[in-house]
């Protein structure tokens, strides 16, 4: 048979994977040395520079990655994707107003699969195709670099620009590769395909960046995180605004604000190029974004919200409508479409939830809720959970922006029992006031709980509270707080007062009992004591026992501690670290009648 007859033979499938592996084999012998074959009809600028398409400049533009699973396998997860999940996806980002993705790596996973979904569907999406550069990993380097020359080649109509590494340049990167060779690298990828090529990277590199790198890039693919900054940077932007007195315009100024910040990193790199002498080299923006969500570190308490998130998105969507007329980059690429939680504590930056649902920050793309977009995708509206102020199926409001302002302390409670998990009632105590208390596990998810167990303090029927560990690899815990961040003030009690309750468990080894509180800075602060058996009244051995643990032992546990401003009221937890208990123990633990008293 000869090669005419026999690429007859094959399916476009099997003929597409026959191109890639030719390619492939070409591209390795380029990147060992060998020649590489010139190519023509590449529209540049009188320097020499490829020219960004009209495509890429004026659509939208948005970072894509289709992982949904929340296992984590070193840098890029290791989950299998399907062709029906990616079309499901592309669809929502269609209907988001997004003609552009940004693909972060050439993987068959992802990158192929990514194309091809878009060709038999004939989507109106484009691609910004990158190649992921694992630092020294030459081997690796180089398959990545021949599969993305092959798509490039393979959908010449589709990719439109190619990006060779991510953030491996800047000084904190954890694939750092020398400079030198990833210029080496950027060359050998431009020399055999079409597209405008670059490296993505932060925008302190793109600020003092290295001549070799500007060399052989056609155009500057900044990264800039205005919200990260206020935690990274010595001397960050004035995230918290203290000088605007009316807090109903602060969250407002602060947004404001934070593109002040992003456009001032843009221009350290524009001034740069400038001065040396790459006046006509584009910058586009590869990466920014705002979290609607603290990811649990809470670095980010007065910054992440969705109505923040939102604010950001709409002022960077201005800006980049701003650089395509000439004033600014050439696109902006938001960061992300969808959450990854892979990502762990880097999680929170999507414009769709992992399940696909539409935030807040998309909330004026004109399409119903539950709209049935075909492929698989629905448009389906993000929406808060019901509290005590929020009825079900209620939206964010505008008002809801989250911003800093110092701590401020309500009305001391003066009786002389708090109570906060107990049916009798005893005369004169005080409850919580926070309208929205709830007990909430670690992690989501760490401890099981149920309030209404038959198994309770005999002097407190007819319910207990019943504990169930499910613990992570570090412990597990239940705090009993207000949600919505309500404090109360506890001043009163903090002289002489005790935290109380009532076990009954079997639990081999430690405990810890914890509170929090806010502090007028609002840094926060948290406290533990770690109960042994027979300390402060504890025991374990099946029977119900009353512990009492003084204040002044939480506070001993952590100065900082402020009583004015009492957040979590109770924890109990074990974190191995800790208590030294063996992990994994999942023994029931039942509390009643927990209280404060002075």
């Amino acid at each position: 048979m000869n090669l005419n007859t026999f690429i007859m033979s094959i399916r476009p499938l099997q003929l597409l994977k026959v191109a890639i592996a030719a390619a492939l084999a070409l591209i390795l012998v380029a990147c060992g040395g060998g020649g590489t074959t010139p190519i023509t009809d590449v529209t540049t600028t009188p320097s020499g520079l490829r020219t960004l398409s009209v495509d890429f400049i004026e659509r939208k533009a948005v970072n894509y990655s289709p992982y949904r699973d929340s296992k984590t396998n070193e840098e890029r997860p290791n989950e299998d994707v399907t062709d029906a999940e990616v079309l499901q996806d592309l669809t929502l980002v269609k209907a988001a107003g997004f003609g552009l993705i940004r693909l972060f790596d050439s993987d068959e996973k992802v990158a192929q699969r990514v194309l091809r979904v878009i060709t038999d569907n004939k989507l109106d999406i484009k691609v910004y195709l990158g190649m992921w550069m694992a630092g020294n990993n030459d081997a690796g380097n180089k398959d990545q670099m021949a599969r993305g020359v092959a798509l490039a080649n393979s959908y010449p109509n589709i990719v439109l620009a190619v990006s060779v590494g991510n953030e491996s340049l800047v000084s904190w990167s954890g694939h750092k590769i020398p400079v030198e060779e990833l210029a080496a690298n950027i060359k050998t990828v431009r020399e055999q395909i079409k597209q405008p090529v670059t490296t993505d990277d932060n925008w302190a590199y793109y600020a003092a960046a290295d001549r070799a790198i500007l060399d052989v890039i056609d155009f500057a693919a900044v990264h800039t995180y205005a919200m990260v900054d206020t935690h990274y940077l010595p001397d960050p932007w004035d995230w918290q605004q203290l000088g605007e007195k009316d807090l109903t315009k602060r969250a407002a100024a602060m947004m404001d604000e934070s593109m002040v910040a992003t456009k001032g990193d843009y221009q350290a790199v524009r001034t740069f190029l400038d001065s040396r002498g790459f006046t006509d080299m584009p910058i586009v923006i590869g990466e920014t974004g705002w979290m609607n969500k603290d990811p649990g570190s809470g670095w980010y308490k007065f910054l992440a919200h969705p109505v923040n998130q939102k604010m950001y998105y709409d002022r960077l969507m201005a800006w980049a409508n701003e650089g395509r007329a000439g004033a600014g980059p050439k696109n902006v690429f938001y960061f992300e479409a969808f959450d990854e939680p892979w990502k762990g504590s880097d999680d929170g930056w999507g414009l769709f939830n992992v399940d696909r649902e539409a935030r807040y920050a998309l909330s004026d793309i004109p399409l119903a809720n539950n709209t049935d977009l075909g492929n698989g995708a629905i448009w389906k509206l993000e929406l808060p959970e019901a509290t005590c102020t929020r009825p079900s199926g209620a939206q964010y409001t505008a008002s809801e922006a989250i911003y800093y302002a110092y701590a401020q302390a309500n009305l001391a409670i003066s009786s002389t029992r708090y109570t906060l998990f107990a049916d009798t009632i005893t005369s004169g105590e005080a409850r919580p006031t926070a309208c929205d208390m709830w007990w909430d596990a670690f992690d989501g998810n760490s401890a099981v709980y149920q309030t209404n167990s038959p198994e309770f303090l005999p002097a407190d029927a007819p319910n207990g509270l019943k504990v169930t560990p499910a613990p992570k690899d570090y412990g597990w815990g239940l705090l009993f707080h207000s949600r919505s961040g309500i404090t109360e003030n506890l001043s009163a009690f903090e002289a002489s007062g005790r935290l109380n309750f009532s076990v009954k468990t079997d639990y081999i080894g430690k405990i810890k009992i914890g509170i929090s509180t806010d502090t007028y800075d609002r840094a926060g602060a948290e406290a533990y004591v770690v109960l042994a058996n027979g300390d402060n009244g504890y025991c374990s051995n099946g029977s119900w026992c009353n512990v009492s643990i003084p204040l002044s032992a939480f506070k001993a546990a952590n100065p900082k501690i402020d009583f004015q401003y009492v957040l979590t009221r109770f924890t109990i937890a074990d974190i191995y670290k800790d208590t030294g208990n063996t992990p994994g123990q999942t023994k029931v633990i039942n509390l009643d009648s927990i209280y404060w008293s002075k």
